[in-house]
């Protein structure tokens, strides 16, 4: 199956932007549903982004919608999360995730593959 390896995560001032990259190898990257999980200390995993193996799909959630973009490159084998306007509460653990499911699922469970996580600070 494939493997995920995080990457751009980095300290940022309040409304500035970072861009996180996601490369996948060993495995039919275009058959999976890609997402963006993200954790912060003493909470659970929460669903950040997703997007369909032929970008025809993309789901936010709603405390990112408008800020965070999602997007897929199925030729280099990765999957991007720009995010813009960053606040403090978006500190966190960020995570790649692959599954093989076709309806973008929100659901940390319902993922079969994570990267190791790359920290995204913000700071007020």
């Amino acid at each position: 199956q494939v493997q995920l390896v995080e990457s751009g995560g980095g300290l940022v001032q309040a409304g500035g932007s970072l861009r996180l990259s996601c490369a996948a190898s060993g495995g039919t990257f275009s058959s999976y549903t890609m997402g963006w999980f993200r954790q912060a200390p003493g909470k659970e995993r929460e669903f950040v982004a997703a997007v369909s193996w032929r970008s025809s799909n993309r789901l936010y959630a709603d405390s990112v919608k408008g800020r965070f973009t999602i997007s897929r490159d199925n030729v280099k084998n990765s999957v991007h999360l720009q995010m813009n306007s960053l606040k403090p509460e978006d500190t966190a653990v960020y995570y790649c995730a692959a599954t093989v499911l076709a309806d973008i699922p929100t659901l940390t469970k319902r993922y079969s593959v994570w990267g190791q996580g790359t920290q995204v600070t913000v700071s007020s």
